[in-house]
Parts: C-alpha cells; structure tokens; sequence
C-alpha cells in the first residue's frame, strides 16, 4: 500500500512538474524574422531568386526560409504559377504584419545610432508633393541631416496603391478617398480656384454659369484628386463641361492655360505665384466656394515607425506627443 501511495504521489509530481514547463502547441514561436524576411522580399520580387537579390542571400537558402515558414504557419503562402510565386490570401493576410515586424526589428537595430537612421517613404499627389511638402523636406533634411528620404509623386490613386501595398510607410492625397486597408486622417483644407490667360475673352469680367458651360477646359486626367473633386464641383454647377484637353502635370495645364487656351480649375497653391507674376488670372464666377479636403494616409496593420511618425507631426499631421 506504501509503495502504491508513493507511486501515486511520484506520478502527481511528474504531471505537475510537465503542466508547468511544457507550452501548448499554439504558444510555441516557430517562425523567426529570417524567415519573415524572405517572405515580404519574395512577395515584391514574385519569386525566391528575386528575394534572394533583394536581400543578399543565395536562392536556396531564401527557398528553403520560405519552406520552412510555410511549414511552421501550415499554410502556402504562395500560389505557384509558372516559375512565378503570387500571394494568396494567407499570403495577403501576413504581408502587412510581416513588413512591420521586419520593420520593428530594423528599429530596434538602429536604436542606439541616430534616431531618424530609417528611410523616410512617402508619397504624395501632384499638387502635394510640388507645391506643399518640398518645403517641408527641405526643413526635414535641415534638421535630421542623416534622414534619407524617398518622396514618390503621383496622382492620388497611385498613392493609395502604393500605401495599401506597403512600397510607402505614409501618403498624402486629395479628395475624399478611403480604401478598407487604409487609415485617412484629414490633414488640410484646399481652395479650388478658376484660371485663365490674362488676355481671355473672360478676363476683367464676372463670368456667368452660361459662360462657363460654353468654355473649353483644360483638367487633369481621371485618377487624380484634382480632377475627381473639379469634376464633382462644376458638373453640380455647371449644365454641361466640355473638356478640350486632359494632360497628366499641373505645371502643364498651367503653361497651356497662360498660352491662351481654354480655362483651368486648379489648386490655389499650385497657381499662387502663376497668379503673383501674372502669367494667369483668377476668374471671376458666380459660382459658390470650391474647396476640399486635403488628407494623410497610413496603412491599418502596420506601426508607424518613428521616423514617419516624427515627419507627420513635423508636417502637421499627426498630434505632437505628449510629455
């Protein structure tokens, strides 16, 4: 009966001493950042030899890291098409995640080199990234000189993408844009602003909706923020909009306006000095305020870094930290 009672006891102790040390299956960390890393690069190349250049390593070892992930997660990451690899949905689900993890741990490595040792990726809308942030950059590099900055200029849909694809860690954009990936914070407001050649037939006079509805107009292309909220503005004001020429650069319509073509609807910071040399002349309408909203946006599974977070505020885009 002792020995019985003993035996009992030591098979108590051993269950209790293996609840305690063992994890469950599920809290065990299988993966590691090597891993994560071949991931996101094989996600942007489309394929391990792609990754393995972008990140320094031979093919084998980035196709085995990526076997090894795969395996660890119990789920392809990747459709194999060809000798192309295209995310699937589990890959989709984990790129955002995966990219701030890699981040995150760049961090940690630069913590105790210069704070703002991160590239600074941002991209901007044409109107933007021209007339607002050069400014703001110049201030950036000024007071951060060991900051690199990567400042990529688009139209606003271009933005968003770049954004939602994580190839940029912050955008700025214009109009009332919103993507289900992305936070947007409004950032500033915006006049709109009705342009011609000094010599127009319009010039010196208060154009009526008439007018306006015969004139020819020089816009921005489709995708742009200038062009969907100009859209929005005069087509609600206007009987009709007869569009002459659509080209793809502000400073082009600006040029082709002050040559005696057509009017042109644009921001009031992109043609403020146009307006101060008297190259164009704002128009006189009666039509009412045209003004829109001007917005930052980040994407929603991925940290800002410090570095993006510190150039937000800098730019009047995010709240100043408290002490």
């Amino acid at each position: 009966m002792i020995g019985s009672a003993d035996e009992t006891k030591k098979r108590r102790i051993s269950f209790t001493m293996t609840g305690k040390t063992d994890q469950p299956p599920a809290q065990r960390l299988r993966l590691n950042l090597r891993q994560l890393e071949v991931f996101v690069a094989t996600a942007r190349g489309g394929s391990t030899r792609a990754a393995a250049e972008r990140i320094a390593r031979s093919q084998s070892a980035a196709s085995s890291a990526l076997a090894d992930l795969e395996n660890a997660v119990g789920a392809r990451l990747f459709d194999r098409i060809g000798r192309r690899l295209l995310l699937n949905e589990n890959g989709r689900a984990l790129l955002p995640k995966a990219q701030a993890l890699i981040e995150q741990a760049g961090q940690v490595q630069a913590l105790l080199r210069d704070e703002h040792a991160a590239p600074l990726r941002v991209a901007a809308s044409f109107t933007i990234g021209e007339y607002l942030l050069p400014e703001r950059v110049s201030q950036w590099i000024a007071m951060h000189p060991q900051s690199q900055v990567q400042l990529h200029i688009a139209n606003t849909r271009d933005v968003i993408d770049a954004v939602a694809g994580l190839d940029v860690d912050a955008g700025f954009i214009e109009g009332p844009q919103t993507h289900p990936d992305l936070v947007v914070r409004a950032w500033r407001t915006d006049e709109l602003v009705i342009v011609a050649a000094p010599g127009h037939p319009l010039a010196g006079r208060r154009a009526t909706h008439r007018q306006l509805s015969q004139a020819t107009w020089v816009l921005r292309e489709h995708g742009s923020g200038t062009r969907q909220v100009t859209d929005a503005w005069l087509i609600e004001n206007l009987e009709q909009v007869h569009v002459g020429l659509e080209l793809g650069s502000t400073e082009a319509i600006k040029r082709v306006v002050a040559s005696g073509t057509g009017l042109a609807c644009l921001s009031r910071f992109a043609v403020a000095q146009a307006l101060e040399d008297r190259h164009l002349i704002e128009l006189r309408t009666r039509l009412p305020a045209g003004t829109r909203r001007l917005a930052t946006v980040t994407h929603r599974d991925k940290l800002l870094c410090r570095t993006t977070a510190d150039f937000l505020r800098h730019c009047g885009a995010l709240a100043p930290q408290s002490d």
